[in-house]
């Protein structure tokens, strides 16, 4: 398996990989939509970055990064294929997130989640995510905890 940066052609695998645990557990969002269906446009083109798993010609996973601020960007739509889950693939793709953003000089990650997905949020605190308080009125209704990561 080897991480691999954004590629047009993989847009549609971000998509579906997401929808796939959305759907799972909550409601497709709006916000959801927009960036799922517009990847490119609404995080490449913006200055952010998507990451995929990639066993021999099949993408297993996904992850993002939005900016969030000049030194801070979000860890976002993190999504493993449901055939491949407990192989790691999640921690090899945050583990190579973490390289990255070191690498860029970022100074600290964050990221929204819901206290419902236990093994995602084990895996960022076993990466040394902590929580921190989380702002009223968020874009994402499914969302109640944050947690940060200083470089």
């Amino acid at each position: 398996m080897e991480i691999v940066p954004f590629n047009p052609l993989y847009a549609s695998a971000f998509r579906d990989l997401n929808l796939k645990w959305i759907e799972e557990f909550f409601a497709v969002e709006p916000l959801d939509t927009y960036l799922l269906e517009n990847c490119e446009a609404s995080i490449i083109d913006k200055g952010g970055y998507i990451f995929f798993a990639k066993k021999e010609n099949d993408i297993v996973g996904c992850c993002a990064l939005l900016p969030a601020g000049p030194t801070t960007f979000e860890l976002g739509k993190m999504a493993v294929d449901p055939n491949y889950r407990g192989h790691k693939i999640g921690q090899k793709l945050l583990s190579h997130v973490l390289d990255f953003s070191k690498k860029k000089s970022l100074r600290r990650l964050i990221l929204y989640s819901n206290t419902k997905l236990n093994d995602a949020l084990h895996i960022y605190k076993k990466f040394g995510f902590v929580e921190v308080p989380i702002e009223e009125n968020l874009e994402y209704t499914r969302s109640n905890i944050k947690m940060q990561l200083t470089l």
